[in-house]
């Protein structure tokens, strides 16, 4: 059996230590837009208009820590951008709100950036190649790379 191919992870739930913080991480930095709050304890979060990308709440972790390395738990959460120009505008915010980056890299299919939010969860932003681009083997399998990415070159397009 396999999943039809409109299949979408429609959104990610976050435990945070704090919920306001986290807020001003999603919302006033990468710009999503809160849909919905519960007082201290939990916000809906998301990008045009949709009920919720993302769901951020202290339920079980207010004023919690980040899971120590070495233990299981969430990667990160990736973000797809539409274009490269919505990606380098994401990026420009990020470095302007003085956010350290865990690394970037082109792929080959897309073009990511890695950093991690105030709670110490992985977050990727990225944004695909079109498909008729990607790199492929002899055998027409999917050759994805971890190539540098160059920063400088795609905060140019920002603007």
């Amino acid at each position: 059996m396999t999943l039809p191919a409109a299949t979408r992870i429609g959104h990610v739930h976050l435990k945070v230590a704090d919920l306001d913080r986290a807020i001003a991480f999603y919302s006033g930095v990468l710009g999503f837009q809160v849909t919905q709050r519960y007082g201290a304890q939990a916000a809906f979060l998301s990008a045009g208009g949709y009920h919720h990308h993302l769901g951020l709440n202290t339920r079980e972790s207010l004023g919690g820590s980040p899971p120590p390395p070495g233990h299981t738990g969430l990667y990160h959460t990736a973000i797809l951008f539409p274009d490269r120009r919505s990606l380098a505008q994401a990026l420009a915010r990020v470095l302007q709100a003085g956010i350290p980056l865990d690394g970037a890299a082109d792929h080959g299919v897309s073009e990511a950036i890695y950093l991690r939010d105030p709670d110490g969860n992985g977050v990727e932003f990225y944004r695909d190649r079109p498909q008729a681009e990607w790199p492929r083997d002899s055998a027409g399998n999917l050759a994805m790379g971890n190539a540098r990415l160059d920063l400088r070159a795609l905060l140019a397009e920002a603007d």
